[in-house]
């Protein structure tokens, strides 16, 4: 399996018609059919469904597309570093984040080593936390931005001075919206929105769930989401309650609005990565400086 064909692979998947994708990578199109039946052929297995106006991909196909996509990001990753001089500092720095409004800390200390070396590039893979730690853990991204506290034998990390409170998001013409205040004995009976996170059992969910005071067998679990912003158009339909991180969301003007919890809970966020991660130059020195200006705090 050799990486140019890979490309070749994930171009067709992507255009889904093998004209518009020899097209695209400069070859004739009986040339990159043959390529494609060959890798087929190797792996003796099914990969592309033919039909006459597009190319659809089997169960097979669609493995080796995202393995594909991960082998190739690596690849440019790889080159980006090893072309990087010690002068020249450049080369693509890769984080992956969950919303957060303390995320901005991170992209000051970005906005700094860019400011220093204008050939080094960010980029945001935004994700809950279990999706983050995978692409962490499968070297698709060189640090994660993420609450709970991770095996400190796998990874490293560094905790930002600063904390995030838990609000529950309803309507304001919802009667718990005349209370000062949401205890958990108030969201009992009532339908709950929770994120993908919190139903995995994650750290960040364990702790949402020790403050309900119940199991999430016994709770009305009306559904799920992954990004906040889909959870309050949820919200403001009525189809359930959603329980995040405050200060994510502008209800300010909206049908929504916020409500403290009580007991309060706040969670920290943090900065990792692999333990024993080589890091590029341009890593390093981004660690670096967001060490310094997290000292300063």
């Amino acid at each position: 399996m050799e990486l140019r064909v890979l490309n070749y692979f994930l171009t067709v998947a992507r255009e889904e018609s093998f004209s518009r994708a020899a097209e695209k990578l400069h070859l004739s199109q009986p040339t990159l059919s043959r390529q494609l039946k060959d890798l087929e052929e190797e792996f003796g297995k099914q990969l592309l469904i033919r039909e006459p106006r597009r190319i659809l991909l089997t169960d097979d196909g669609q493995l080796l597309r995202r393995r594909a996509e991960e082998i190739l990001s690596l690849v440019e990753k790889t080159e980006g570093e090893l072309l990087s001089s010690n002068e020249d500092v450049s080369g693509d720095i890769r984080i992956g984040a969950g919303e957060s409004v303390h995320f901005g800390l991170v992209m000051q200390a970005a906005r700094v080593l860019q400011q220093a070396h204008p050939r080094v590039r960010f980029h945001i893979v935004t994700g809950d936390g279990g999706t983050t730690l995978t692409r962490l853990e499968r070297g698709l991204i060189d640090f994660a931005f993420i609450y709970g506290k991770l095996d400190p034998a796998r990874y490293q990390e560094m905790s930002l001075p600063v904390h995030d409170h838990w609000v529950l998001f309803l309507r304001r013409d919802d009667e718990l919206a005349q209370k000062e205040k949401i205890q958990a004995a108030d969201l009992w009976e009532r339908p709950l929105l929770f994120s993908r996170q919190t139903l995995s059992h994650s750290t960040h969910g364990d702790e949402l769930l020790k403050w309900l005071q119940k199991p999430l067998e016994e709770l009305n679990v009306a559904g799920s989401y992954t990004l906040l912003y889909n959870a309050t158009l949820m919200v403001k339909e009525g189809l359930g309650y959603a329980i995040s991180l405050d200060n994510l969301v502008n209800t300010r003007g909206t049908d929504l609005c916020t409500r403290p919890l009580e007991p309060p809970i706040h969670t920290e966020p943090s900065i990792a990565w692999k333990k024993h991660q080589v890091f590029s130059k341009a890593s390093q020195l981004f660690l670096q400086i967001l060490q310094e200006r997290l000292a300063e705090m």
